[in-house]
């Protein structure tokens, strides 16, 4: 079993930027890949961004070139930093985790944080 803990989120105002960590506990000894959702009111819950354990990254194109996903596989943290934030991005931002392989696809993550809110003004 995998824990994941999200923080980071606020309200900002458009243009600003937020880091948003992810930790992990319990069997993190067990290669996985991290991944951010984010789900809005209203709609279901969409891919953002996503790092292999080897650390290659994919990204949604609404965020592509001001998202930037990263972990710290000594601190067992993945990280999604976020610049030029509009009011679209407001979203409560999930952490997900899997073994191994990177996929764009909720349903196929076996863990998930419990979400952080983020709010951008217009």
């Amino acid at each position: 079993q995998v824990q994941l803990v999200e923080s980071g989120g606020g309200l900002v105002q458009a243009g600003d930027s937020l880091r948003l960590s992810c930790a992990a506990s319990g069997r993190t000894s067990t290669t996985y890949a991290m991944a951010w959702f984010r789900q809005a009111p209203g709609k279901e819950r969409e891919f953002v961004a996503a790092i292999t354990y080897t650390g290659f990254q994919y990204y949604a194109d609404s965020v592509k070139g001001r998202f930037t996903i990263s972990g710290d596989n000594a601190k067992n943290t993945a990280y999604l930093q976020m610049n030029s934030l509009k009011p679209e991005d407001t979203a409560i931002y999930y952490c997900a985790a899997r073994r191994i392989a990177v996929t764009r696809s909720a349903g196929e993550y076996d863990y998930w944080g419990q979400g952080t809110q983020v709010t951008v003004s217009s």
